[in-house]
């Protein structure tokens, strides 16, 4: 069900604060880039490698690839330069049927992520990325619906605070909640926090300001209105991210 106009959330002004301390990025140039040097492996000697190949997404290890649901058909892939970098690149990997096998890469984007890098424990202001697979089913933003097939909340209580940097104003005019730590088919800036308010939260996939974030991953204007009408909750969408390291593990 599409929510439409301003939802109200019951929480304190103090508390929609706190809310935004995860979140916040870097460069809405709307650049992209079509390589971006991954997915390459597909590409390997011999059509048995590039079969098996493209069965995977590229660059991710057993570990978080068994985690990636059987019936998901949409995989936004998050591949971070380094555990201490703010700089990532984000891929769009799709099936086109559930009878398809192999993953084709549909379209990637610079990005940046926490601007201290990359966890497989993130903590509450660790100005760190979390390194995992998750599930995506809610978007909203303080600008009408571009036409996204996720439930879409247009909301002023999403607006980043005005006491940040001019430049970071309008990193959550689009904003798509990634599943840490919160309760799904609820607002992005619902402040439930499952495991509780120290294992952090407030995780996003929204607009770039050209650095790094509390802990979110920030991409194009252009990147982001591309994926809120390309991710559909039909096709089961998670985003798998990381730095290169954590990926292959």
């Amino acid at each position: 069900m599409r929510i439409a106009g301003v939802v109200r959330i019951g929480v304190a002004a103090a508390a929609c604060g706190v809310l935004l301390t995860s979140c916040a990025s870097g460069n809405d140039d709307g650049s992209e880039d079509g390589d971006a040097g991954h997915g390459k492996g597909a590409q390997g000697s011999g059509k048995g490698a590039a079969a098996a190949d493209l069965r995977r997404i590229p660059d991710v290890g057993d570990g978080l690839q068994s985690k990636i649901p059987q019936n998901s058909r949409q995989v936004v892939a998050v591949y971070g330069d380094g555990v201490d970098s703010a700089d990532s690149t984000v891929v769009l990997y799709t099936k086109s049927s559930d009878q398809d096998k192999t993953w084709k890469k549909a379209r990637s984007w610079p990005a940046h992520n926490g601007k201290k890098g990359w966890t497989t424990d993130h903590r509450e202001n660790d100005k760190r990325s979390p390194v995992g697979v998750f599930t995506l089913t809610d978007a909203g933003g303080v600008l009408a619906d571009p036409g996204a097939k996720f439930p879409y909340t247009k909301s002023a209580s999403i607006q980043a605070p005005h006491y940040w940097p001019k430049t970071h104003w309008h990193d959550f005019d689009y904003v798509i909640a990634i599943n840490y730590n919160r309760a799904k088919g609820t607002p992005p800036n619902d402040p439930t926090r499952p495991q509780g308010q120290e294992k952090g939260g407030s995780i996003w996939l929204h607009m770039d300001h050209g650095s790094g974030t509390s802990g979110c991953v920030s991409l194009s204007k252009s990147g982001m209105e591309s994926l809120l009408r390309t991710l559909d909750p039909k096709q089961h969408p998670v985003v798998v991210m990381g730095d290169k390291a954590n990926l292959r593990a």
